[in-house]
């Protein structure tokens, strides 16, 4: 072999030598990039402390006594506002509540105010009434609605939002999106959101990070396509407290309309404590018409509870109420109604109970009929 062929097959070697050297080093750079992108995907989604609480309100229309149903007078919503300043609650937006619970932050009692649909009233009447508290608040609204009768206009929502505001994404058409057969269900719900989405960023120049279902009605494909879609949580209707063991895609609210706005009652809600359920039988809150007396039955973290006070409720009816205190210590308690609820489209099972200090704690659970509109 020649120098020259020496020469070459030397240098052969050394850029063979050389491309290994800078695969691997791009490999290793590629390697502590992604683990690193992990690792922050990770500290991101921190359990939530189990020593903090978040007690949610929903409100829809403010000094508006045509429709009782769904109204607060403003004496009334003042009223919970300036118990909350008194009181020493942090208040926060949905978003930056579920932030809060993640964090390492100390645990202050905290609340959270949501406005669902998006009427005029809220920014007529109770917009005014959050800014002299120095309050925010979430605002879930239906695009399809804005500008139309008795609903804001985006110029009052991006005011609002200008306003310490946080806008959240409530479907485009408000649907009942369960009265859909399944095929067209998840694809309406989904594109809808996705249009809101789209809408509200274009309106507003942020897209929301919070998600609120129409009328408090869903099904678990419909929990994951709200999850999928990258919220950070969602609000459901049944009333209750948002704790360690909620499923953020199905955060309790405690609805506030004239029927439950009295002082007395939003103070009682206010200081409640979350119900520590391990285990809900049946998962599933869907009902059919042949499901007359639906039984939930939930297995309880121990704790001193009165089991003696507990108490029971169910709309439409009295509710039958069974507990049995387990090996593990643990107790399991079954609801039943004493009649027939398959005639209403929504039915509320609620359970309270307090500890040897004094302290209630909440559950409910809604249970929906489709076949009922």
């Amino acid at each position: 072999m020649t120098i020259i062929n020496w020469t070459q097959l030397i240098l052969l070697k050394n850029k063979r030598l050389l491309f290994k050297l800078v695969f691997l080093s791009s490999f290793l750079a590629l390697f502590i990039a992604c683990s690193s992108k992990a690792e922050k995907q990770q500290a991101d989604k921190e359990p939530i402390a189990t020593n903090k609480e978040v007690v949610s309100f929903v409100y829809h229309r403010f000094g508006d006594s045509r429709y009782p149903s769904t109204n607060i007078s403003l004496a009334d919503f003042e009223a919970h506002l300036n118990y909350l300043k008194e009181n020493g609650y942090q208040v926060l937006t949905f978003s930056d509540a579920i932030d809060y619970l993640h964090s390492s932050k100390e645990a202050k009692k905290t609340a959270v105010i949501t406005i669902d649909d998006g009427y005029q009233s809220f920014y007529e009447n109770g917009l005014p009434l959050l800014l002299k508290y120095d309050f925010p608040a979430t605002l879930f609204i239906n695009t399809e609605s804005i500008g139309g009768a008795d609903y804001m206009d985006w110029k009052s929502i991006k005011s609002s939002e200008n306003n310490g505001i946080e806008i959240g994404n409530h479907t485009h058409s408000h649907a009942y999106f369960l009265n859909m057969s399944s095929e067209e269900r998840y694809k309406e719900f989904e594109n809808e959101i996705s249009k809101t989405q789209q809408l509200i960023e274009k309106n507003t120049g942020k897209a929301p990070e919070t998600f609120a279902y129409p009328y408090g009605e869903l099904d678990e494909k419909m929990v994951q396509i709200v999850s999928d879609a990258g919220f950070k949580a969602a609000a459901a209707q049944n009333s209750g407290v948002i704790y360690s063991g909620t499923d953020l895609m199905q955060c309790p609210r405690f609805p506030m309309s004239e029927s439950y706005a009295a002082l007395d009652k939003f103070v009682s809600k206010a200081k409640m404590k979350a119900l520590p359920v391990i285990n809900r039988n049946p998962s599933s809150f869907l009902l059919t018409d042949e499901v007359l007396q639906p039984k939930l039955t939930l297995k309880v973290d121990s704790f001193p509870i009165s089991l003696q006070q507990m108490q029971c409720f169910i709309q439409g009816t009295e509710c039958h109420l069974e507990t049995k205190n387990l090996p593990d210590g643990t107790v399991e308690i079954t609801m039943s109604p004493q009649s027939a609820i398959n005639q209403r489209r929504r039915t509320l099972y609620t359970l309270t109970v307090p500890d040897k200090d004094g302290k209630w704690y909440w559950f409910s659970q809604l249970w929906i009929n489709p076949s009922i509109h």
